[in-house]
């Protein structure tokens, strides 16, 4: 799609600027603490363990945008804002990872016999804690300015649209 944000900020649960909180952030960071919890307890039930993996990944990259004060509820909306927004703190690698993983789950939780490669599912388990500290490390560095930029950005796409 030429322009994905354009198209996230116009759907209702897409993206949208919402208040930055700093709470909802160390929330979602506990979200994917219990997450990668319940993906090592689901070590022997590859469908659960490919979930949690995706989702620790997913909530990690959430306390981002929470923090950055950005509310995506389409998960390929959250995906695009990673690679748009959040490129100088993620290489490809890490986000073709994500998307990989939220392909690979949704393969894992909707559908049946898809014979998903163990490859894929050991790639997502043994990289989501290291995902998970390095999202931390972002919101540790991530800057006022840098922020606001985002958040401008955002703003001037939002008039565009209307």
């Amino acid at each position: 799609m030429a322009d994905k944000i354009r198209w996230c900020l116009r759907q209702k649960r897409g993206m949208e600027l919402v208040k930055l909180s700093e709470n909802l952030s160390r929330a979602y960071l506990v979200k994917a603490e219990n997450a990668l919890a319940s993906m090592r307890a689901n070590a022997d039930n590859p469908e659960w363990e490919i979930s949690s993996s995706y989702y620790a990944m997913y909530f990690s990259l959430y306390a981002i945008l929470m923090r950055l004060g950005v509310k995506c509820e389409i998960h390929s909306c959250t995906l695009e804002f990673m690679q748009v927004y959040l490129s100088k703190h993620f290489t490809a690698d890490e986000i073709r990872l994500l998307e990989d993983s939220c392909s690979a789950r949704i393969e894992a939780q909707y559908y049946c016999e898809t014979g998903l490669d163990d490859k894929t599912r050991e790639e997502m388990t043994d990289a989501a804690l290291d995902f998970h500290l390095k999202c931390k490390t972002i919101l540790a560095e991530i800057t006022e300015k840098e922020t606001q930029d985002i958040r401008e950005d955002l703003q001037k796409r939002i008039k565009n649209i209307h």
